[in-house]
């Protein structure tokens, strides 16, 4: 059900401290910390004593303690140390998991730690270049997270659900290019000669007719960017507001995700004004999305199994990244 052998979100950096935190990812429970020296660390939130969470204990000179029965462990899962007893048994120890920590994001390889590549790690350098001004939200939603990854490359549903804000309905009228490489699908749409969306003419103080422009990348299994926004008619895009919105979708279980999103843009990034109309209006559409996804999800669990999704053209690229994620998870298959 999950790629394992890849790297997911588990936290924003400003959420990880010397107070071990919980998160669950792929069904794996997680404690995260950090040591003195600053460095996260991620273990399996399960004492290898009796199953008490780590996360309900706390850190002692780098090393996690547990809450229950005081058992010790170092930042390679290893156990210390044992109050009641001075002989530790070798299996006393937890897994722990390789961590990258870059540009304000938390990222966990949740498979075979040998074959963890930090340089697999997607790029997020928006946010934390100076001239980018970045709004970040956080949410968990109560659906799969094949869910987050079909409404993030099918952008037409912007027509319906995000009317007062993202959406418009010349969007559906406009089909998409679609191109994979490796594991990567990218779904561009183009707009020529349209007006710019409410929430963007109004933090951008834009009026008439632009150029938009969507261009989803889903780097499977986890991370999509979306470089999007206007430019003028027949100009070239990078002449124009931009903006990369990213999203790493992380799943919990079968029917829950972690959903974090950072809205980077290359325009009044001095403005606090526009940051704030910014934070209210993407908590809007962040808030659309989880309602309708959350309702899709209650529908296709009552759906006989016999029954498959009646796809579109608008659909390539989901058609084409639910192709890449089924080689991901075939290839962890036969290993």
């Amino acid at each position: 059900m999950y790629v394992r052998n890849a790297w997911y979100v588990a936290a924003w950096t400003s959420e990880v401290s010397d107070e071990p935190v919980s998160r669950v990812i792929c069904e794996i429970p997680i404690a995260l910390y950090r040591k003195m020296d600053g460095a996260a660390v991620a273990l399996e939130d399960r004492c290898a004593h009796r199953g008490f969470p780590l996360s309900a204990g706390r850190v002692v000179q780098d090393v996690l303690e547990c809450g229950y029965h005081g058992f010790q462990f170092d930042c390679s899962g290893t156990c210390v140390r044992i109050p009641a007893q001075e002989i530790i048994p070798k299996r006393a120890k937890v897994r722990a998991f390789p961590v990258v920590e870059k540009d304000g994001w938390i990222w966990l390889w949740m498979g075979d730690a040998a074959k963890a590549d930090e340089a697999l790690v997607p790029d997020t350098h928006w946010m934390s270049d100076p001239a980018w001004a970045t709004v970040t939200h956080s949410f968990a939603f109560a659906c799969r997270a094949d869910l987050i990854h079909d409404n993030l490359l099918d952008l037409t549903h912007e027509s319906f659900i995000h009317t007062s804000t993202v959406g418009d309905e010349y969007i559906y009228k406009h089909g998409v290019t679609v191109e994979v490489e490796g594991n990567l699908i990218s779904v561009d749409r183009l707009m020529p000669g349209v007006e710019a969306p409410p929430l963007y003419a109004q933090t951008m103080k834009t009026e008439g007719l632009y150029d938009r422009f969507h261009c989803t990348k889903f780097y499977a299994p986890s991370f999509h960017a979306l470089h999007s926004g206007i430019t003028g008619m027949g100009r070239p895009r990078e002449e124009g507001f931009l903006i990369t919105v990213m999203n790493a979708v992380t799943p919990i279980d079968p029917s829950h995700s972690h959903y974090f999103y950072a809205f980077s843009r290359n325009f009044g990034i001095d403005q606090e004004s526009a940051t704030q109309e910014l934070i209210e209006g993407l908590a809007t559409v962040l808030f659309e999305d989880k309602v309708a996804l959350e309702l899709q999800e209650i529908g296709l669990q009552s759906r006989p199994e016999t029954e498959t999704d009646v796809l579109i053209a608008q659909d390539e690229g989901i058609a084409k990244s639910r192709r890449i994620m089924a080689q991901l998870l075939d290839a962890e298959k036969l290993v």
